[in-house]
């Protein structure tokens, strides 16, 4: 299946329109916390939301996009489909848990903050109950994108609040926890409706329970897991091996080069359903050299010039204190020409079945980083962990691209000889 531009521009405006708005309240929040508490207060929130980022993965851990997945191809089985993915999800929830308790004792935090970091990474868990992959799926991109605003919008509020009745790290728990509660029911009723509107519905698909296999799910979520170490497990490992200054001040400058990566998201994102669909022959044209070229200029664009303004971006978007991060935003700059290429990479294979093929990349790279912080942090802190995730971006590049080369001569050969898609 060819993708339009004109509809994938749509698509991209669809599922970006609501990742846009979430990004601004999630980003106010970061800002009011960095002028008004300081950048010990920013590294706590940033460790709290980062261990809630990696309990999405174990909760899906790979179900969220086979999912997606088997809507795509299935759509009139959605209701089999949902049913068996969210009774997994469930389980997934609770053996989370004892995780969350074990790095926030880990953590070299004061015990206040140990709770707050145990409670509100605690609250993740209830992103079990949120139907936004069969949304992805169904490619109802701005019902998908637009709640995603929902928890920040909560969290924005809360910290208002704290600043008229005081107890800050109680109302940014509670903000949390009304945000994931709102979010899961507006999923809810969706789902309602939309089932009642799926004609003549099918069940017992044979494909369907295959793919749900554990043995198959779980190398797409063990992929997953890699992929979230490889690129946030620095400020993790900040939280254990360094101080929460530390965690701070490259947790401000993560964030900025995270919301230039904002845009090319929704691209990856929005491709995702329709690159689920293609065949080999349009698998080919999607690792065609020029697609690669256009990324990498366009990176190289964004990085110089996050790199030449980041003194006066960091002083005025967090606060003068967090002006110290500009040498860690130097180095993270020139992370975008390389998360362009790997993150399109990695969604491609992904949605082409080849969870397999992420996996030991991911592996691979996230391996490289975590050796290469443990042996630098103690010694070298947040710097070290910049230049770990520069290094281990390109060892991350490398793989993905002898994998793409693989594929390349694998389409090749079955269009010669005409063999079916499923051998490769």
């Amino acid at each position: 299946m060819d993708i339009s531009p004109r509809q994938l521009v749509r698509n991209v405006f669809l599922f970006g329109s609501g990742e846009f708005v979430a990004r601004i309240f999630s980003v106010a929040v970061v800002i009011l916390l960095g002028h008004l508490y300081g950048v010990i207060m920013v590294g706590v929130y940033g460790l709290a939301v980062t261990v809630s980022q990696y309990l999405m993965p174990v909760i899906d851990f790979g179900l969220k996009h086979v999912g997606a997945r088997l809507i795509s191809r299935f759509p009139r089985s959605a209701s089999e489909i949902v049913q068996r993915v969210q009774r997994r999800r469930y389980l997934m929830a609770s053996a989370a848990l004892p995780f969350v308790l074990l790095y926030a004792a880990l953590a070299r935090l004061p015990f206040e903050l140990k709770i707050f970091l145990f409670a509100f990474s605690t609250i993740g868990v209830l992103y079990a109950f949120s139907l936004d992959w069969a949304a992805w799926g169904s490619e109802n991109l701005l019902l998908a994108g637009m709640v995603k605003a929902v928890i920040p919008v909560c969290l924005l509020i809360g910290l208002l609040a704290a600043l008229g009745f005081g107890h800050l790290l109680r109302w940014l728990v509670l903000g949390n926890l009304v945000g994931y509660v709102v979010q899961s029911w507006v999923f809810y009723v969706w789902w309602q409706r939309h089932r009642r509107r799926i004609a003549k519905p099918e069940q017992g698909v044979s494909e369907i329970a295959a793919a749900l296999e554990w043995r198959r799910t779980s190398i797409m979520g063990m992929a997953w897991m890699a992929n979230l170490a490889f690129n946030t497990v620095d400020i993790l490992m900040l939280g254990v091996l360094s101080n929460p200054e530390q965690v701070g001040l490259y947790s401000a400058a993560y964030r900025i080069v995270n919301q230039l990566l904002l845009a090319y998201y929704m691209l990856t994102g929005a491709l995702y359903p329709q690159l689920a669909r293609q065949d080999s022959a349009q698998r080919l044209r999607m690792l065609r050299p020029r697609i690669f070229s256009a990324l990498i200029v366009v990176g190289s664009a964004l990085a110089f010039l996050l790199a030449s303004f980041r003194r006066p971006l960091l002083g005025v978007v967090f606060g003068h204190p967090f002006v110290a991060a500009a040498p860690l935003l130097l180095l993270l700059a020139f992370v975008l020409p390389l998360d362009f290429l790997t993150s399109y990479l990695s969604n491609a294979y992904i949605a082409w079945s080849m969870e397999r093929s992420v996996l030991v990349c991911a592996a691979i790279a996230a391996g490289s980083n975590i050796i290469l912080n443990l042996a630098t942090i103690p010694r070298f802190g947040a710097m070290a962990a910049a230049v770990n995730t520069l290094i281990s971006y390109f060892v991350y590049l490398g793989v993905l691209v002898w994998t793409g080369s693989r594929v390349s001569s694998a389409s090749s050969i079955a269009d010669t000889m005409e063999l079916p898609n499923s051998w490769l």
